[in-house]
């Protein structure tokens, strides 16, 4: 069952990050697609995520679609104008790809071209219109384009902010629904009542809430998340779970395992695991749950 479908019919839905190589050679990413194509409803391809350049996000969906695995392509303000966003979303409708997912994209400082410009030609809200506006068949300029695309639009939405800030938020989620988002990632989620005060505040059955489930790699990592990451919270008790467990990458495993369950038990549309990097682990955390 594709996306749609999934969203459609409110079956609960299982996104794979899958991280474009950093080169040509695309037998790993394939591999580890292929292992879990069965049990993953769509692979979202990030464009260039933490501004680290790869192969594009386009590049890297067509690869996948070709060998008819579906996937969420990333679509990111940062890196181009207004005339190649609307050129690479054409071309991913015409290459068969029917979901996209809109984003700001981190600045250029935090990747390995510290000496590059960011684009942001266009906001994520114009963003987002231009893409509904192809779909009508008028490209940015007014003029008719030749074909209208169709797809399933996503985004982004910081479900762990508090307070003015959640306001905010929320008033920014609107507007991409406006604009035609039909479904959200949120950040990572490790404890389900961290995100109970923002799913109070929206309306559930419009839209689809999809919670971030992310492989913690190490105690470093969880310990660092837990300290650095304001708007992700990580329980000290999962901490110390990872501490004390003999195999401490497997027991991270397990927490995955167990997150996305949780997801599911508590009637979200679905959720989107990302490994960072460490796809090969996809089918550990997939065959588990």
């Amino acid at each position: 069952m594709d996306l749609k479908r999934k969203l459609e019919t409110k079956d609960f839905a299982i996104l794979a990050e899958i991280e474009p190589p950093k080169g040509t050679d695309i037998t790993a990413m394939v591999n580890n697609a292929a292992k879990v194509k069965e049990e993953v409803t769509a692979f979202v391809v990030p464009e260039m995520s933490n501004a680290v350049m790869r192969m594009s996000a386009l590049g890297a969906a067509m690869v996948l679609q070709d060998k008819r695995m579906e996937t969420v392509m990333q679509v990111c303000c940062r890196d181009r104008n207004r005339i190649a966003l609307q050129a690479d979303i054409l071309a991913a409708s015409a290459c068969g790809i029917t979901n996209v997912m809109a984003v700001t994209g981190e600045d250029p400082s935090f990747g390995d071209h510290h000496q590059a410009k960011a684009v942001y030609d266009i906001s994520i809200d114009e963003l987002l219109k231009t893409i509904k506006g192809l779909e009508h068949g008028k490209d940015m300029a007014g003029i008719e384009i030749s074909g209208n695309p169709s797809f399933i639009v996503g985004s982004m939405v910081n479900s762990g902010l508090e307070g003015t800030a959640l306001d905010a938020e929320i008033d920014a989620m609107n507007r991409k629904i406006d604009a035609g988002a039909s479904f959200f990632i949120t950040p990572p989620l490790f404890d389900i009542s961290a995100i109970e005060p923002f799913m109070r505040r929206i309306n559930n059955s419009d839209i689809h809430i999809i919670p971030t489930v992310m492989l913690l790699k190490s105690l470093g990592m969880a310990r660092y998340m837990s300290r650095n990451m304001k708007h992700v919270y990580i329980p000290d008790e999962l901490v110390k779970r990872i501490q004390k467990a003999p195999d401490k990458v497997r027991e991270c495993v397990r927490i995955a395992q167990e997150s996305v369950s949780s997801i599911k038990d508590n009637e979200f549309s679905g959720t989107m695991i990302s490994t960072i990097g460490w796809e090969d682990r996809l089918y550990d955390i997939i065959h588990g749950i």
